[in-house]
C-alpha cells in the first residue's frame, strides 16, 4: 500500500538502467522527475502506458521533467522493452523490489480471485528539492502523460 504523501521526501534509490548504468534519485538534485512504477514490461497496458510517455515525451521535457520507468524485471528485459517500442527515456531493474517496497508500490493483488505479490501501477512526481508533489495511484495508462500535464498545469 501506498503510504506516502504528497509533501513528504522521496525516498532514495539506486538501480541499474537498461543500459547497465547505475542510477540515483540524487543524480536528479535540482530537476523534476517523473518516477512511474509498472508491473511488467512487454505487456499490453504497461507497453501502452509507456508508448503514452514516448509520444508526449516532448512535452513532459518542456514540463522540466525527467521520466524513469521502474519494474521488477531485469536489465536484459528492459533493454528489449526499450529497443521494441523505442522509449526514449531510462527504465530502472528492480529486481530485488527494494526501490518498489521504499515506495510501498509492492503489495498483495488480487486477480481473478487470486492472491499474489506485484507492483501497484503508481507515478510519483517529485521536484527539484527531492520532495514528491503529485501521486497518481491508478494512472490511465492511454492518457497518462496528458492527466500528468493537467496536474501540473
Amino acid at each position: 500500500m501506498v503510504t506516502l504523501k504528497e509533501g513528504d521526501k522521496a525516498p532514495a534509490f539506486t538501480g541499474l538502467d537498461q543500459a547497465g548504468k547505475k542510477v540515483s534519485l540524487k543524480d536528479f538534485k535540482g530537476k523534476k522527475l517523473l518516477l512511474y512504477f509498472y508491473p511488467q514490461d512487454l505487456t499490453p497496458t504497461c507497453t501502452v502506458q509507456a508508448c503514452n510517455l514516448r509520444d508526449n515525451y516532448g512535452l513532459l521535457k518542456k514540463k522540466g521533467l525527467e521520466v524513469i520507468g521502474v519494474s521488477p524485471d531485469d536489465a536484459v528485459k528492459h533493454k528489449k522493452f526499450e529497443e521494441k517500442n523505442k522509449l526514449p527515456f531510462t527504465l530502472l531493474a528492480d529486481t530485488s523490489h527494494a526501490i518498489l517496497e521504499k515506495y510501498g508500490v509492492w503489495d498483495q493483488k488480487q486477480l481473478f480471485g487470486h492472491q499474489y505479490m506485484g507492483v501497484l501501477r503508481t507515478t510519483f512526481v517529485i521536484d527539484e528539492k527531492g520532495v514528491i508533489i503529485k501521486i497518481f495511484t491508478k494512472p490511465r495508462s492511454k492518457m497518462h502523460a496528458e492527466e500528468i500535464l493537467a496536474a501540473l498545469s
